[in-house]
């Protein structure tokens, strides 16, 4: 029997960890008031994330580290939420809630459940660090932390992908990404790699109206990430 991919990438921000909630869930705790006053301040920071990596893509910045990435956008929203008065050390422990993410309910289990399948690994724009903190935090065991920091491209530049799976070994026909984005479904599957689309519908909120349903025909479809190993381990008897 043979398996439908030897390993499986996965986008991190949205499809294994809730930024949104878990951004807010921080904010609350460390500056006062519920999570519900602070999802505007994860919304305003995560807004600036695509914006500050396409310099990088587009080669008019050298490549730098999310980390970075992010506390220069987080600066730059500060004065919006009443906080620029934080000094340096407050803004360096601020910037490390990306550290802290939470799993979305099924993505610990569920990844674990996956590994009796296939080798999972974070296919992230986020630097192995940030990864490796906040896999403890939340309790995720990958076999490999990938992405930007290794690949030495931002998602969803096509090398980004490609050299993913050189570095693991595998031709893309035998890796699969797996993610709640569509259009990061669009450029791994122009690259030659399986898709698996999760569905997360409240990554953005109640109110979110993008990636609530799959825009092609992705290999697999899964409402969470236990359906998703469920599928993947039927379809061993198939291929």
């Amino acid at each position: 029997m043979s398996s439908p991919a030897d390993i499986l990438l996965f986008d991190v921000f949205g499809t294994v960890v809730d930024w949104r909630g878990s951004i807010a869930r921080q904010a609350s705790r460390r500056f006062g008031g519920t999570p519900d006053n602070w999802t505007g301040f994860s919304d305003a920071w995560r807004a600036r994330y695509q914006p500050a990596m396409e310099q990088v893509r587009a080669g008019t910045r050298g490549y730098v580290r999310l980390d970075v990435l992010h506390r220069e956008n987080l600066d730059a929203i500060l004065a919006d939420f009443d906080l620029s008065h934080l000094g340096e050390a407050e803004r360096a422990e601020v910037n490390l809630f990306w550290h802290r993410l939470d799993g979305w309910p099924d993505a610990a289990n569920g990844l674990a459940a996956l590994r009796e399948h296939a080798l999972v690994c974070a296919h992230s724009n986020g630097n192995v660090r940030l990864i490796a903190d906040m896999a403890r935090h939340a309790g995720l065991h990958w076999d490999a932390i990938l992405g930007a920091e290794v690949c030495g491209h931002y998602k969803p530049v096509p090398q980004s992908y490609l050299n993913a799976c050189e570095i693991m070994g595998v031709e893309p026909a035998r890796a699969m990404m797996v993610a709640a984005h569509n259009d990061d479904l669009e450029a791994a599957r122009a690259c030659g790699l399986k898709t698996a689309f999760v569905l997360r519908a409240n990554e953005h909120g109640q109110g979110q109206t993008t990636d609530l349903e799959p825009a092609q025909d992705w290999e697999f479809v899964a409402s969470d990430f236990y359906d998703l190993a469920r599928q993947f381990g039927s379809s061993r008897h198939t291929v």
